[in-house]
């Protein structure tokens, strides 16, 4: 490829590979998202099974430089089956596969994680349950380069490029397959018509190597979260929902804030049409809207781009969706919640 285009690799695969700029894949969903935000949120559902999936189109315009795409199933494994523990008490399991795509595929990424977790009833009454969660995961990662799809300068024959010559760069090379290990806490209060949460994590207290310039210094660092949400019905008719999450690794921070309200279509209440706004820190206003029907929920936002990007001449856009479905029966009285 032209020279100009070869630094555009060198300089992706050297700031992939920084411990002070590398990053995990994000969604602005991330409330739709939870076994990428914390382990403990496993099983952490109305319901006894949960599968979700997410897929996320950034910056489309002259390529598509990133796609990410997730597919995740959790499940209430032991419940009230433990002897000599408190009634109420369960342990959850879930898997998670995630596919990361940038540079319209020349860079891929590919993560398989399995979750456990496990909630302990603190306190109930008449008004309120308190519950106490605990999480941790492992997940498999195995990112390469398809050196096959890009050209280099060494390559130029005067009449075009043959990929069968060298490179010229001998300092790239194919990234190992690492393991990473995280842990995260919840905890929980609900009533009859409200619902809070809140939990902190840790992704990759390993610090797992990962590079692809052959450097033995190049590492993974730790992403650490602190996320909150709370939902209320307000009448029969209206829900209302907000949630935050803060997240930071190395160097890179962000913070995502916003709100939504739904309302139930119907007398049986089966339907929920639910509309909002979220901020993602110097980067995007994100419009959302979902659409929920018995147990499947869907949603769709699209990232009103606020960064610099915004100056470009053919505007960046990003759009995401995700699905939810539950099984078998809810409590009763609990707020539809896209994290449970």
């Amino acid at each position: 490829m032209k020279t100009g285009m070869r630094y555009i690799l060198l300089v992706f695969l050297w700031a992939v590979a920084r411990p002070v700029l590398a990053q995990d894949p994000s969604f602005s969903q991330f409330f739709s998202s939870p076994l990428n935000i914390n382990p403990a949120l496993t099983a952490n559902i109305n319901a006894d099974w949960r599968l979700v999936s997410n897929l996320r189109d950034q910056w489309i315009g002259p390529a598509s430089p990133y796609i990410t795409g997730t597919i995740s199933f959790d499940y209430k494994a032991i419940q009230n089956k433990i002897p000599n523990i408190s009634e109420g008490n369960y342990m959850g399991v879930g898997c998670m596969l995630m596919f990361d795509h940038s540079m319209n595929g020349v860079v891929k990424g590919g993560y398989g994680s399995l979750d456990l977790s496990y909630s302990i009833k603190l306190s109930e009454t008449d008004y309120y349950t308190e519950r106490l969660g605990f999480g941790v995961s492992g997940t498999y990662c195995n990112k390469h380069v398809d050196f096959d799809r890009v050209d280099f300068e060494k390559q130029f024959t005067g009449f075009g490029f043959n990929r069968n010559l060298p490179t010229g760069e001998s300092t790239l090379s194919g990234m190992k397959p690492y393991v990473s290990t995280n842990a995260g806490i919840t905890y929980s209060a609900t009533t009859e018509k409200t619902n809070f949460d809140v939990g902190v994590a840790v992704f990759h207290f390993n610090s797992p190597k990962q590079t692809f310039l052959n450097d033995d210094n190049q590492y993974l660092p730790p992403r650490k979260v602190v996320h909150a949400n709370f939902e209320a019905f307000i009448n029969e008719q209206w829900v209302f929902n907000t949630n935050g999450i803060y997240q930071f690794q190395a160097q890179a921070k962000y913070f995502s804030l916003g709100a939504a309200m739904g309302y139930n279509v119907g007398d049986e209440a089966q339907t929920l049409v639910t509309g909002g706004l979220w901020y993602w820190s110097n980067n995007a206003v994100i419009p959302y809207f979902g659409l929920a029907y018995n147990n499947l929920q869907f949603g769709v936002s699209y990232d009103i781009t606020t960064s610099k990007l915004s100056q470009a001449a053919r505007k960046p856009n990003t759009w995401e969706i995700s699905f939810i479905l539950r099984g078998k029966k809810r409590d009763t009285g609990i707020i539809p919640c896209p994290w449970k």
